[in-house]
C-alpha cells in the first residue's frame, strides 16, 4: 500500500488540532492494552471531523453525520474505501517525506512496490485514530447492532484488515501498528468479521478452502511474536488470543486454517506437548501460566481448535496441561464442550496409531511400561500395602494437608466427603423406600 496515499487532500478529514481530541489513557509502547479509559472531553470532541475539501457534508450517501451515534468516526472511514490512508491526513511537507523514505532504506526494499511501507509520521497518527476508535466501540461486541451499524462495522474491518497487510519502517513499529489493529478487531461484533476472508485470492496470497486468510495468516504470525517476546504477557496476548478464538468458533473456515498451522497430525509423540519451538509446544506451556488470564485464553483457543472434543484435546495437550480447564468446564469425565460443530472424523497418522497404546494420557508422550512394583507379592503382602497406603492418605486429609477429591456427577471436582455423605443418604432413603 502506498505511503504517497496519506498526503491527498480527499482523506477524511479529521480535526487534527490539540484540543480536538485527546486521549486519556494511553496503551503501552508496545500497542498493547486491555482497556483504555474515555476520552477527555464529550464523544463529539473524539469524532469531531471537518468535510473534506470540495464536498460538502450531505452530498455523498456514505458522508459522516456528526450528530448520528453511535461512531462519528467509523462513519467517517467509510469514506476511506478501506484505504489505510485515509485513517489520517499527512500534514508533513516535502522535505520531511524525502528524510522520512531515507530512513526506511532496507524495509522499503524488503517490503516492495505493492506493499510500501508507511512513514513514521503517517504509522503515528494511524495510531492514534485506532486508539480513538478502541474507545468510542469498547461495548461494541456486547450489544446488538442494526443493519446499518452493521454495515459501517464492516466497512471498519476493510480498512482494519489493510492495516494488518501493512508494514512501517521497523518490524518493532510493524508490531506496535499491528497490536492496535488487533485491539480495535476485538472490540467488532464477530457477524462483520467475515470480510477479513472475503478478499479474492490473488497470486501471493494464503489460500485454504478457496479463501483468501491472509489476515488470518498475519494475525497468526503476529501471535506467534508476541510469543517469542515473552513480555507482558497478559496485555500482549490475550487481545490476540481472545479474537483467534472467537473467529475460530464463529467461522468454520478460519477455525479448519488456524488448526491446519497450529495442530496438525501428530507424527511424533516422543516428546512431551509443552516441549518444542512449535505455536502448540509454546501455546501448550502458556496452559500451566502463573497468569490466569493467560493460561484461560491459550487452553480455550487450543480447545475451540478441537471442536470443544475433551479426548481430541487431550491427545493435543496431555491430560495434566489440560486439567484446569476441564475442571472448570465440568469435563474431567469426558465429553463435549457446549460449542456447537460439524461431526468430523479426526485424522490420526500412521505414526500416531503405531505409538498410541504406549502414550501416557497424562504427560502425552510416549513412555516405557515401568516394571510392575507388586510383581512376585502374595495378596496378603498387596492388602497390607494398599491399607497403609489409605492410611497415609487419611492422616494428611485429617491434619489438613491435603483434601481428597473426585469427579462429581457435574463432571467437576467436588471434597470426597460431601460425595460419601450425599451417597449415603441416597442409600438411606432407598432403604426406607423398600421398607415402606
Amino acid at each position: 500500500m502506498d505511503s504517497a496515499a496519506f498526503g491527498k487532500g480527499d482523506n477524511i478529514g479529521l480535526d487534527t488540532r490539540p484540543a480536538a481530541v485527546s486521549v486519556s489513557a494511553k496503551p503501552s509502547d508496545s500497542g498493547d492494552f486491555s482497556r483504555m479509559d474515555g476520552l477527555e472531553g464529550s464523544e463529539e470532541q473524539a469524532g469531531k471531523m471537518t468535510a473534506p475539501e470540495g464536498r460538502r457534508p450531505g452530498t455523498d450517501s456514505r458522508t459522516a453525520d456528526v450528530g448520528k451515534e453511535p461512531l462519528p468516526c467509523v462513519l467517517a472511514l467509510a469514506e476511506s474505501d478501506g484505504d489505510v490512508a485515509s485513517l489520517t491526513p499527512s500534514l508533513g511537507s516535502p522535505d520531511d517525506d524525502e528524510e522520512e523514505e531515507e530512513e526506511m532504506g532496507e524495509a522499503a526494499a524488503a517490503a516492495g512496490p505493492r506493499h510500501r511501507p508507511l512513514r513514521r509520521r503517517d504509522t503515528e497518527r494511524a495510531m492514534e485514530v485506532l486508539k480513538i476508535l478502541f474507545n468510542i466501540t469498547f461495548d461494541t461486541n456486547r450489544r446488538q447492532v442494526d443493519e446499518e451499524e452493521a454495515a459501517l462495522y464492516r466497512h471498519l474491518a476493510v480498512v482494519l484488515r489493510h492495516c494488518l497487510l501493512t508494514h512501517t519502517e521497523s518490524m518493532e513499529r510493524t508490531q506496535e501498528f499491528h497490536g492496535h489493529t488487533v485491539n480495535l478487531l476485538v472490540n467488532l461484533p464477530l457477524a462483520c468479521l467475515d470480510v477479513l476472508l472475503t478478499p479474492r485470492v490473488e497470486p501471493g496470497s494464503v489460500e485454504y478452502m478457496g479463501l483468501n486468510m491472509d489476515a488470518v495468516a498475519i494475525l497468526l504470525d503476529f501471535l506467534d511474536k508476541r510469543l517469542d517476546r515473552g513480555l507482558k504477557l497478559r496485555e500482549t496476548l490475550t487481545p490476540v488470543l481472545s479474537l483467534l478464538t472467537e473467529s475460530a468458533r464463529f467461522h468454520r473456515e478460519t477455525r479448519k486454517f488456524l488448526r491446519s498451522r497450529v495442530l496438525p497430525p501428530l507424527r511424533d509423540v516422543r516428546n512431551r506437548p509443552e516441549v518444542g519451538e512449535m505455536l502448540r509446544n509454546k501455546l501448550v506451556r502458556l496452559m500451566t501460566h502463573i497468569n490466569t488470564d493467560v493460561k484461560h485464553c491459550a487452553a480455550d483457543f487450543l480447545f475451540v481448535l478441537c471442536k470443544e472434543n475433551v479426548s481430541r484435546f487431550v491427545k493435543y495437550t496431555g491430560y495434566g496441561n489440560a486439567a484446569g480447564l476441564l475442571a472448570a468446564r465440568g469435563l474431567l469425565g469426558g465429553g463435549r464442550g457446549e460449542g456447537e460443530y460439524s461431526e468430523e472424523e479426526d485424522t490420526d497418522t500412521e505414526e500416531y496409531k503405531e505409538a498410541k497404546p504406549n502414550i501416557n494420557p497424562v504427560t502425552g508422550r510416549v513412555e516405557e511400561k515401568l516394571p510392575d512394583p507388586m510383581e512376585g507379592m502374595t495378596e496378603e503382602q498387596k492388602e497390607y500395602e494398599a491399607m497403609k497406603l489409605i492410611s497415609m492418605f487419611d492422616k494428611l486429609s485429617r491434619e489438613q494437608i491435603i483434601q481428597p477429591m473426585v469427579v462429581g456427577c457435574d463432571g467437576k471436582l467436588t471434597p470426597i466427603d460431601e460425595t460419601v455423605q450425599q451417597m449415603a443418604e441416597r442409600i438411606s432413603l432407598h432403604s426406607d423406600s423398600d421398607l415402606e
